[in-house]
């Protein structure tokens, strides 16, 4: 049986606000990387070290929280104007 173009009409939002803060995320991520990797790219140090130094719990929480914070401005502003 098909689906509707009712029931996908639903998620639609849902998968929005999920792409989006996805999208945060990893804009986070790429940016603690650039900040990760010059700041160790001492002798002896490499993007490894770099990418396994900046996947902790913290900066996880620090990312969502961050990515929650800016999907909810992002949805007011875009509803605002």
């Amino acid at each position: 049986m098909e689906r509707s173009s009712k029931d996908r009409g639903h998620l639609k939002p849902f998968l929005r606000a999920v792409i989006e803060i996805a999208f945060i995320i990893f804009l986070f991520y790429s940016n603690l990387l650039m900040g990760e990797f010059t700041a160790s790219n001492g002798h002896g140090k490499s993007l490894a070290f770099a990418v396994n130094d900046m996947f902790t719990g913290t900066n996880f929480v620090i990312a969502m929280i961050s990515a929650l914070i800016g999907y909810v401005v992002f949805e007011y502003l875009r509803k605002k104007f």
